[in-house]
């Protein structure tokens, strides 16, 4: 609630990326709680889906309330691909990431997509992403329009690290629990 009423303060988002975990145990009330309190935002929020939102029915229960598990949408220049990558939860069983969905989303790019950005809430190298598709999960996000990062969660502590020495940097958000939260500013060909 005091994030909400912080960003709400601001006056200068476009909107708000929530990268999962709205949940502890994947229990509809947690996740009628979540929305609940950031339907108080003055402007959009998109929310990814986390490990601890795949626990028991959860996977369903988010999907109800927030929406599809993988998704991607334009702000101005930016396509935002938006990704499932919690492997683990679901024991292999169904392709996590899901690289037909990356896939789809890439051979429906345009023109007028200037740069990429990728959300999810499990990064490469965790315990919860399939890591022995990470190699090629980092080769298909460098076939989109200028990749500028990667966003993710899951870790709780922020970090900013070039995970496979290529240039793109996936930025870890910290807890909100710790009171902070990262600010972007995405020009055409840059951010900040």
């Amino acid at each position: 609630e005091e994030a909400v009423a912080a960003l709400n303060a601001r006056g200068d988002l476009d909107f708000v990326l929530h990268c999962g975990d709205l949940s502890d145990f994947g229990l509809k009330k947690e996740f009628q709680f979540q929305r609940d309190i950031l339907n108080r935002l003055t402007m959009p929020c998109i929310a990814l889906i986390g490990n601890h939102d795949c626990l028991a029915t959860g996977q369903e229960v988010f999907q109800r309330i927030f929406g599809e598990t993988n998704f991607a949408f334009t702000a101005g220049d930016t396509r935002f691909i938006c990704l499932n990558t919690n492997a683990l939860e679901y024991d292999y069983s169904i392709p996590v990431p899901d690289f037909s969905f990356i896939k789809g989303v890439l051979n429906s790019t345009t023109e007028d997509d200037k740069c990429t950005i990728f959300v999810m809430h499990v990064p490469p190298g965790s315990e919860q992403f399939n890591n022995n598709v990470a190699d090629i999960f980092q080769e298909k996000i460098r076939e989109f329009p200028n990749p500028l990062f990667c966003l993710h969660a899951h870790d709780h502590n922020f970090a900013a690290r070039d995970l496979f020495d290529d240039g793109i940097i996936y930025y870890c958000c910290d807890n909100i629990g710790k009171r902070t939260y990262l600010l972007f500013t995405v020009t055409p060909d840059d951010y900040s």
